[in-house]
């Protein structure tokens, strides 16, 4: 029964490595690839304007350009919308180099530099690239225009509400190159999917998010990525927003306050209390509030970007 069990699992491997190959050749890359300390790095734009915002998904959302979808074309209506997709995440290769915060933003900025996509830019961090966006302004203050987070981790979090560090167990890293993500996508597609409304992203975005996610769910990066939060966190801890960077960021709207009174509007509220323009807008919605708020988001950015601009 072992030896039967053994022998269907590699012939499963086999099956979906066939099954990767062929789909990479279907749905190549939807932007650019640039070499970055020798791999491939995916880069996607979209539209023009004064502004350049640069989208920085969170951690293990397997496919970013994909998922930020509805909010790159409601902001690319007025803005140049750049998605860098790090290694490990989308069409972007993997790395053997330690996902630090120092790595993470050195290849973005490579990455940029190399395509020519001028600053100073306006980064938008979801959730774990909060802390890369902190660090980023803090480093190369005249690169960054401003900072508009989506729900985005900062290096105080944890302390503010008494949380520990989160880790990923290595073993995740062989969910993808074994098959295992992609007979979970078969048995349960919609915990790999935006928790969106029916037509917000096509069935071809879909699809693809669903071949992505069989391939590269929870690689090897990200799971380094994950138990590098401790690190990174130390590397940050005493970084700030600049005092004179704008700064702009939606949370959600849950209601929830601990025994202590404290809520993620209270951490936001300290954290934005130095700089001298800023804005926080709860809206309602989950953790990826790009899912269902793109629309309300970009009228926001839109708004913000013109009062820093005339400021």
């Amino acid at each position: 029964m072992v030896l039967a069990l053994a022998a269907l699992f590699l012939i499963w491997i086999t099956i979906h490595q066939v099954m990767a190959a062929y789909e990479q050749k279907k749905y190549p890359e939807l932007g650019e690839l640039v070499e970055v300390d020798g791999k491939n790095i995916h880069v996607y734009t979209k539209g023009e304007g004064q502004d350049t915002i640069v989208l920085l998904s969170g951690l293990g959302t397997t496919a970013p350009v994909l998922d930020f979808e509805p909010l790159i074309d409601e902001m690319s209506k007025s803005n140049k919308v750049v998605v860098v997709e790090p290694f490990g995440y989308g069409w972007s290769d993997l790395t053997d180099k330690n996902r630090t915060v120092e790595s993470i933003v050195g290849e973005l900025r490579t990455a940029l530099i190399k395509l020519n996509i001028e600053g100073p830019y306006i980064l938008m961090p979801h959730s774990i690239s909060g802390i890369y966006s902190l660090y980023y302004a803090n480093k190369y203050p005249e690169e960054i225009k401003a900072i508009i987070g989506i729900d985005p981790t900062l290096p105080n979090a944890l302390e503010y509400f008494d949380e520990s560090v989160p880790t990923m167990p290595k073993y995740m890293s062989y969910i993808a190159p074994t098959g295992i993500a992609r007979l979970a996508l078969y048995l349960s597609p919609e915990d790999f999917l935006p928790i969106a409304n029916e037509g917000t992203y096509s069935e071809k975005n879909i699809k693809m998010t669903k071949i992505l996610s069989a391939q590269r769910g929870y690689n090897k990066n990200i799971v380094s990525e994950a138990n590098e939060i401790k690190n990174n966190i130390e590397e940050t801890r005493n970084m700030s927003f600049p005092s004179d960077l704008p700064v702009v960021i939606f949370t959600t709207n849950d209601g929830k306050v601990n025994e202590e009174g404290k809520s993620n509007i209270t951490f936001y509220q300290s954290e934005l209390r130095n700089t001298s323009l800023h804005k926080l807008v709860p809206l309602e919605g989950h953790h990826y509030l790009h899912w269902t708020q793109y629309k309300e988001m970009s009228k926001y950015v839109n708004d913000f970007t013109k009062a820093f601009a005339n400021d």
